[in-house]
């Protein structure tokens, strides 16, 4: 069954589905700290160190939260798709870095040398990657002894109420993402290639008050987005009984955390 951790070279050549689904999580999350800056309040981030963000995408987390990073951080975007590394680029060279530098490369075949980094970022990418004992590997490889790898991803009961609305489309009942590499998965080849891992979850659920947002989210990705006249007629449908149910709203749990493993030095 095609998903939203399928066919990246259509989902991500550039930032347009993608943007569908951030404005759902950006509009309707309700929590004390925002997603982007909850996870840079706990980057383990020194003045001048070296950041490698894999699977960078438009860069949204850098331009957010830049102002209060540390100074002088060298910051290198890579990303297999080069419109998003590009578009992530852009957004970038303007912001107050020591220097930004980009590279397209593929998670599990790094271009970069041994011991280069002392951070390294994976963002809500590692469900896109067949490989990920692989990907987690050259991310340790990559990095200076005592440097950190920071992933996040969601869990198995991610939005599981709004998920529930694409069995119409033929799809399981809850998020794919988490499915493919969810909290379990991450801990444990975390665990495996640096002998540590510590998980945080973000504290959030969401309120959605705009049905539009939900319909337009959920067909930014296969199968939603090639399905037929008959089932987007359906999956309407569907919404419009969630939010007659919940009184006009559409309240759902969500599952996001941070996994941060140490490489020994």
């Amino acid at each position: 069954m095609s998903s939203i951790t399928t066919g990246n070279d259509e989902q991500y050549s550039d930032s347009h589905k993608l943007a569908a689904r951030g404005r759902l999580n950006r509009e309707y999350t309700i929590a004390e700290t925002g997603w982007f800056p909850w996870v840079a309040g706990q980057l383990p981030l020194k003045s001048g160190d070296r950041v490698l963000d894999i699977g960078c995408g438009p860069a949204w987390f850098w331009a957010s939260v830049a102002p209060e990073l540390p100074d002088d951080l060298h910051l290198t975007l890579a990303d297999l798709s080069p419109g998003m590394l590009q578009e992530g680029l852009d957004r970038c060279h303007a912001l107050a870095f020591a220097n930004v530098t980009g590279q397209q490369a593929d998670a599990t075949a790094l271009p970069f040398e041994d011991g280069t980094f002392d951070t390294v970022v994976a963002m809500h990418m590692l469900y896109h990657v067949a490989d990920q004992a692989q990907a987690i590997a050259e991310m340790h490889r990559v990095l200076k002894p005592g440097g950190h790898l920071a992933v996040t991803t969601n869990g198995a009961n991610n939005m599981r109420g709004m998920y529930e609305l694409t069995t119409v489309f033929g799809s399981p009942p809850y998020d794919p993402a988490g499915a493919a590499f969810g909290y379990e998965t991450a801990g444990r080849l975390m665990q495996a290639q640096f002998g540590n891992v510590t998980m945080t979850e973000h504290p959030a659920h969401m309120r959605i008050t705009e049905p539009e947002d939900v319909f337009l989210a959920l067909t930014s990705y296969p199968p939603g987005d090639r399905a037929s006249e008959e089932e987007l007629a359906a999956f309407r449908a569907a919404i419009s009984e969630a939010f007659r149910t919940g009184g006009g709203v559409l309240e759902v749990g969500k599952e996001t955390g941070l996994f941060v493993s140490r490489k020994a030095g």
